[in-house]
């Protein structure tokens, strides 16, 4: 629940800061930029930290070396959320970003699976609707990102008229 939070939470307050006192266009992506920075370093830090053996549990039996793999999902992610605060490496990190949030999914499924008892926020329908947001806001920002680029590239190279 956290990370929805937290995505939630600095995008609007980001986006709401750019309307007021800055006013800069791409308002949106830069605030969601900023609230998907912020919750893939929260949770690439938390397969670190004192949830890791939670992660590791999640990962699905099918799957070799379930340390490792949280071990490079972690850096993935913490390597994802440092990308975004580069304008150029926002649109691949927001990619991989989505690939990663598809292949990590059945890690979700096995813990909402698991018959261990859960917090209501990481039963099957709340974690599915959670991802959900999630890749809404990596796709979202992979087609702001890449938008954004083009006209940047447009307006800064000049093109020929006439002969």
């Amino acid at each position: 629940m956290e990370p929805a939070i937290a995505l939630i939470g600095v995008t609007v307050v980001v986006f709401l800061v750019n309307k007021v006192w800055s006013r800069r266009p791409r308002g949106i992506e830069i605030a969601l930029r900023a609230g998907v920075a912020v919750m893939f370093t929260l949770t690439g830090c938390a397969h670190f930290t004192v949830m890791r053996a939670d992660l590791v549990a999640m990962v699905p039996d099918w799957l070799p070396a379930p340390d490792a793999l949280v071990t490079i999902t972690g850096l993935l992610e913490l390597a994802a959320a440092a990308a975004m605060i580069h304008r150029r490496l926002a649109t691949p990190a927001a990619v991989g970003l989505t690939v990663l949030l598809l292949a990590m999914f059945p890690a979700n499924i096995t813990l909402a699976l698991s018959g261990r008892p859960l917090p209501w926020w990481d039963e099957l329908v709340p974690r599915t609707l959670m991802q959900a947001l999630f890749l809404a806001a990596t796709v979202t920002l992979a087609v702001l990102t890449h938008r954004s680029a083009r006209h940047t590239t447009e307006d800064v190279i000049p093109t020929r008229t006439g002969a």
